[in-house]
């Protein structure tokens, strides 16, 4: 073996172990979490007319990270949801939205307990 072959082993082994250490560092989002997501998203949908009207903010669709910036708590009352929408393709054509949504889902993801605001963008 040279050098160059030992080197580049070396950078394959190392970024391999640094990119696991990595992964298992993040926690995994809790099932009733993602519950909670689809049945805040789907939620909206069904108040602002359906997917052929009305579209949520991309991050309603992140069920890797329960939700990212559209989660803004999670508590013992549940999970807390504020997110924008619009026409369908208004995040990609760059529209504004047209409609703001907030609502709670209980802890166990399973039902909303309070649908806090949906309208105009606040």
């Amino acid at each position: 073996m040279n050098l160059s072959t030992v080197s580049a082993l070396a950078l394959i082994f190392g970024a391999g172990t640094f990119s696991s250490a990595s992964a298992l560092a993040q926690a995994p989002v809790p099932a009733s979490q993602i519950r909670a997501l689809n049945l805040a998203r789907n939620t909206a949908v069904t108040e602002n007319g359906g997917l052929s009207v009305y579209r949520p903010q991309p991050c309603m669709f992140k069920t890797s990270d329960g939700g990212g910036e559209c989660l803004v708590q999670d508590d013992a009352n549940g999970y807390t949801f504020n997110f924008l929408g619009g026409q369908p393709g208004w995040p990609e054509d760059g529209s504004n939205p047209t409609t703001e949504t907030e609502l709670q889902v209980a802890p166990d993801g399973r039902s909303v307990t309070n649908i806090i605001y949906n309208g105009s963008p606040r």
